[in-house]
Parts: C-alpha cells; structure tokens; sequence
C-alpha cells in the first residue's frame, strides 16, 4: 500500500446497534470515495438536505459526545469513535450513509469500527495526502481546563491527563505519538461514566441507550462491569480516542504537539476553531516525499488489529 497517498475502503462496510443517547438503533453503511471528497454523513432516512460535512465549524453540541448538524439543522451525533477509526486507519474519503440520527456505540470504543474496516480493506489513489502543520501556539482555558497545541515537525502528539475525584478513576496520564505508537489500547478503550451521574445524565435527555454492554461504570471504589478494564489507563485511553476523533474534523491528518488537562470534545472544538480563525496558525502541505522517517498513517494498528 503507498501510504502516502489518500485512500478509501475497498467496498461498502456496515454497522448496526443502539445509539448512545437516543436509545434507537441505526445503523451506517460506510462506502468508497474518490480522492478530494473528505468524509461524508447523508441521512438516508431523510429524502432532502440530508448530506452533513464533519467540520468542527459543523459541531452543535458537544455534551458528552460530538454533534454535528448542516444548515437545515439535520444532525448526526456521537460520530467522535468513528472518525477517531477513519483518523487511525488514515481513510481520507468514505460517504457514511445512515438512518437515524446516532451513530451506534457498539461496545463504547471504537475497536468494532477498526477490525471490520481492515478486514474489508483499504484502496489507495494515485492522489498525494494533505496534512495540516501547525505553525504557532495555540491555547484554549476553562477554567482549570486547558488544551495547548504546539508545533510539531513530523510527528502528532497527545499528552492528555484526565483527574476525578473518584479513587478509582483518580489522576491518568498518557502521552500517545499517534504516527507511531501501537494504539490498540486507544482504540479498544470505551466511554465511561460515575454511577451518581446516571440519573443526572439521563434526565437530560442524555444515555437513554447506555449498558455495561456499552460503558463502564465506576461505583465508588468498584467497576460494575464484570470483565473489569481492557487496560490499565482504560479512562484516559478511551477520552485520547475521542480527542483523535474530534481532531479529525479539521478535514486532514495534523502535525502537531497537544498537550490537554481534564478535557474533551468541548474544548477540542473550540481549540479548533481558535487555531483555524488566523491562517497564521497553520499551512496546509501536500505530502508527496517518499522517504519520510514514519508514513502518516499508523502501520502498527493495521497490523496489530488485522
């Protein structure tokens, strides 16, 4: 496979389950497209104005998942493990059809999305990648939140530390160079909530579809699902994934250095939007250099989940 090059899967991929927060099944059909068209959501179940561009511009709500909507105001929620899977795989096209609002959460990673992805295969062009470098430092705050991203000569790194209150979750930290590392942890790390919060959440109109199936779910000093953690840094791994996710909506594979305390899809989208509002930031390259030090696409999650 010339990796350099954009690519797409080989043929149509599906996927059916139970959203999230709606509680209601659909399911997504994920198919082939040219070099230049970028990802794209269509709501099949809607006859019109139903093509929605996962641009962070595009992100409505970003209340414990990643919403996007068009300008007729036709969403699509919790895309973030999908495009996390499309980001890993480094798959630059693909129209995902879908029938409901919610992309299904399957087991609350994005694992399922990764393993059938490379079992059906991906289609090289003859069309150069493009990528963003990031050219200066950006910050977005909240508060004792905080994401920073810096500059970054070939490299795309995440160092994201997570802090709770609860014994079990406590302080994690991670620092993932995406390019390079084996990311079978990212990806087979899944959501997770307080037992506490349960009520709250679902009271919001939110989690109407969560399980152990789907979640893990911390009561105090205990996990409730039985299987217990896939691994040891579980809780920042999965909240390393959504942020993978959620960068993907800048539309290219990135350069850079991100270091984020206690965050998540809000202050991704909003460091997106702060970096993006001055071309001073970023350039857009297009890479057609043969002998780069690694390939902008991880080959170890290719070969350690095939």
């Amino acid at each position: 496979m010339s990796y350099l090059t954009q690519k797409t899967v080989s043929s149509l991929t599906k996927f059916s389950g139970i959203g999230l927060h709606t509680g209601k099944k659909s399911s997504i059909c994920i198919k082939p497209a040219a070099p230049n068209t970028g990802i794209i959501f269509k709501r099949v179940d809607l006859n019109l104005n139903n093509i929605i561009f996962p641009n962070f511009n595009n992100v409505t709500s970003t209340s414990l998942n990643t919403t996007i909507s068009n300008e007729f105001g036709v969403k699509v929620s919790t895309i973030e493990h999908l495009m996390g899977a499309l980001f890993g795989l480094g798959i630059d096209n693909a129209l995902i059809e879908i029938d409901n609002q919610e992309v299904p959460i399957l087991d609350g990673s994005a694992i399922q999305f990764v393993q059938k992805l490379v079992r059906t295969g991906i289609t090289p062009s003859e069309v150069p990648i493009k990528i963003i470098k990031i050219k200066k430092r950006v910050e977005y705050l909240n508060g004792k939140r905080s994401i920073i991203i810096e500059p970054s000569k070939l490299s795309l790194n995440i160092d994201f530390e997570l802090k709770f209150d609860n014994p079990i979750i406590n302080n994690q930290r991670n620092l993932i160079k995406v390019y390079e590392d084996d990311l079978t942890d990212i990806y087979n790390s899944r959501t997770f909530c307080l037992y506490e919060d349960i009520e709250r959440i679902k009271s919001q109109g939110l989690a109407q579809g969560g399980s152990l199936n789907n979640a893990i779910v911390v009561k105090d000093k205990e996990i409730l699902n039985k299987e217990g953690l896939r691994n040891k840094k579980e809780f920042v791994n999965h909240k390393i994934l959504d942020c993978i996710g959620d960068l993907y909506t800048c539309g290219y594979r990135l350069l850079a250095n991100i270091k984020c305390s206690q965050g998540g899809h809000f202050l991704t989208n909003e460091l997106l939007k702060k970096v993006f509002a001055n071309q001073e930031n970023y350039t857009v390259l297009e890479i057609k250099e043969k002998t780069l030090p690694h390939t902008l696409i991880n080959k170890n999650l290719l070969k350690s989940i095939a």
